[in-house]
């Protein structure tokens, strides 16, 4: 969010003169210290699955990575993925064990329906985001 939505909005109000101050610096390096890391890395293989079930190729204007490049880059998609299931599964239980904010009486599975429900609202509202 750091690197994408928040400079956007800043940018919206404040058009040209975001781009021209430290703000704008130090969003950029945060976006490109989380990029670097791998941490949302689990999208790419998202990619690459729709890819195949589409059968379109990924165009890319980037050379093919080397052996080298291509172990980090599996190393940060395995990361990822392995970051994204432990938060999955601690959420999950915390939902399960009532250890939320959720009302009271509430059962567990409404409390998942809703988290899922949740999740596919943001994501569709990032994809409108993207797309106009």
């Amino acid at each position: 969010m750091v690197g994408q939505l928040t400079a956007q909005v800043n940018a919206a109000n404040c058009m040209l003169d975001f781009i021209n101050n430290y703000f704008m610096l130090f969003t950029s390096y945060v976006s490109h210290g989380i990029e670097f890391s791998g941490l949302l890395h689990c999208v790419y293989l998202v990619q690459m699955i729709f890819s195949k079930i589409t059968g379109k190729p990924i165009e890319s204007n980037e050379p093919p990575r080397n052996a080298a490049q291509n172990l980090f880059f599996w190393a940060r998609v395995i990361m990822s993925v392995a970051i994204l299931c432990f938060c999955l599964a601690v959420t999950l239980v915390a939902l399960f064990d009532g250890k939320t904010g959720m009302w009271d009486g509430v059962p567990p599975y409404v409390s998942v329906i809703i988290l899922f429900i949740l999740m596919a609202v943001v994501g569709m509202m990032e994809g409108m985001q993207i797309a106009f």
